[in-house]
């Protein structure tokens, strides 16, 4: 159970909206790669699918690695911005050039093309971490609130919503502007224009907090690798809470890989990628105040578990696309964003609780570390997603292509697609609903088990 505590911060707009709209970033940096690299690869560059999709995957290994580092190094930074803020700078600063190199590369196919993306995937994944993880770290650190950190967060879904009609709607359609399989040019502008859009926001999201609250433990946790991870270890909220996000984003990284596929040759209309992401969007968007008051109502364990409830049952229902068309699948998809809201809305309020929680036990600063494990797990395991597809695809004997040279696929590849985009990704999903009853950290006078288990 979270204790209360004195002093409890309360969070002002203009802090709020500055925290908020660096999720312009978060989102459309997973989100972007995660919908079109696979298709770029596969379909423009000649990259068998497997190879595509081991490409997806191995930078994101990375993370393992340079998120703890991060999270760490922001911890025990001091300086008078904080300990988080400068870490957004770097970001900002070298984020959107390692972006927009990975769909601006030279003229090259098959192996020589996988190897260049693979080296700039990295780079981006190394930018990322330093904006990343201390970015989802301030949370828990603006307030000892049990419910206001929902609310606060319920604006940063805002602008992940936001985000994502960016990365799902706006990204597509400057990759189809040229046709409707897009070029290798509309590639390059549509990875220049996301990476203004992120440059922007990474700023915004530096200055918007420069007033935010600290009322996170004043003193890092000065400890070896050794005795930090030995005291995670002992936080059941926190492995299972990590447990259930790798496996929720799993599901969700399958999806997006799959979404342009299920648009081509499911529904039969490439650009319907836009239109589902539209879908998916819209109820981020529209309900993220309901999503509050669920979690409120129910708590947010037993909001998580009507939020993957509704996203597994939207997913289980678009297998029957091929039956009923393209309308239904739009009404299945917005199913799985009402779902969608939910679960991420409540995976990032569950983690500053545990945040806050860790703060309040051992009086230590180690926000960082725990954002960094939880980011690298979530991020290597959900890129999983991509090579998971990719296989599939394989064994449903998918063709690799150029635009120049179009081919058809057989019948038991557009039966991989679907099967990649449905039935995969809703036992996943309806898995981690399951895992959602062994989280207990609950508010204060909540019949609750201890944050430590």
């Amino acid at each position: 159970m979270i204790t209360p505590a004195a002093g409890t911060a309360t969070v002002s707009r203009g802090v709020r909206l500055g925290y908020g709209v660096g999720s312009f970033c978060t989102a459309t940096v997973t989100a972007v790669p995660g919908l079109l690299l696979l298709y770029y690869m596969t379909n423009f560059l000649a990259v068998p699918a497997w190879l595509a999709g081991v490409v997806v995957t191995a930078p994101k290994v990375w993370d393992l690695f340079i998120n703890p580092m991060v999270g760490r190094w922001s911890d025990r930074t001091r300086s008078r911005m904080g300990p988080r803020r400068p870490w957004l700078l770097a970001g900002a600063c070298t984020l959107p050039i390692a972006f927009y190199l990975v769909f601006a590369g030279p003229p090259l196919t098959g192996v020589p093309a996988a190897l260049y993306i693979a080296a700039c995937f990295l780079a981006t994944a190394t930018a990322y971490a330093l904006f990343e993880v201390p970015y989802k770290a301030m949370p828990g650190e603006m307030t000892h609130d049990y419910h206001e950190r929902t609310s606060l967060l319920q604006w940063r879904m805002v602008f992940i919503g936001v985000a994502t009609a960016i990365a799902g709607v706006l990204a597509p359609a400057i990759v189809t502007s040229q046709g409707d399989d897009g070029t290798l040019a509309s590639y390059r502008l549509m990875g220049a224009t996301i990476a203004a859009i992120m440059l922007v926001s990474m700023l915004g999201a530096f200055f918007g907090t420069a007033r935010a609250p600290m009322t996170g433990a004043p003193e890092a946790d000065r400890g070896g690798w050794r005795e930090q991870f030995s005291a995670i270890k002992d936080n059941s909220a926190f492995l299972w809470l990590t447990v259930l996000a790798c496996t929720q984003m799993l599901a969700v990284s399958m999806m997006l890989a799959a979404a342009p596929y299920f648009a081509a040759y499911t529904i039969g209309a490439p650009t319907a990628t836009q239109t589902l992401f539209a879908a998916l969007v819209g109820p981020i968007l529209l309900t993220m105040p309901l999503w509050v008051r669920l979690a409120r109502r129910f708590d947010k364990r037993g909001a998580m578990i009507l939020a993957t409830v509704l996203f597994g049952g939207g997913t289980t229902a678009a297998i029957a696309t091929p039956l009923f068309g393209s309308a239904w699948a739009h009404v299945t998809i917005l199913v799985v964003g009402v779902g969608y809201a939910g679960v991420q809305l409540l995976q990032f309020s569950m983690l500053a609780d545990v945040i806050a929680s860790d703060a309040q036990r051992s009086g230590k600063r180690r926000a960082g570390v725990l954002t960094g494990l939880w980011t690298a797990i979530e991020s290597g395991v959900s890129s999983f997603g991509a090579l998971i597809f990719g296989i599939i695809l394989s064994l449903g004997g998918f063709i690799e292509s150029e635009p120049n040279r179009p081919v058809q696929q057989p019948d038991s590849a557009v039966t991989a697609v679907l099967i990649g985009q449905t039935a995969v990704p809703a036992l996943i999903i309806f898995a981690s609903a399951l895992m959602t009853l062994k989280y207990r950290l609950t508010p204060p006078g909540a019949p609750a088990s201890d944050a430590s288990g």
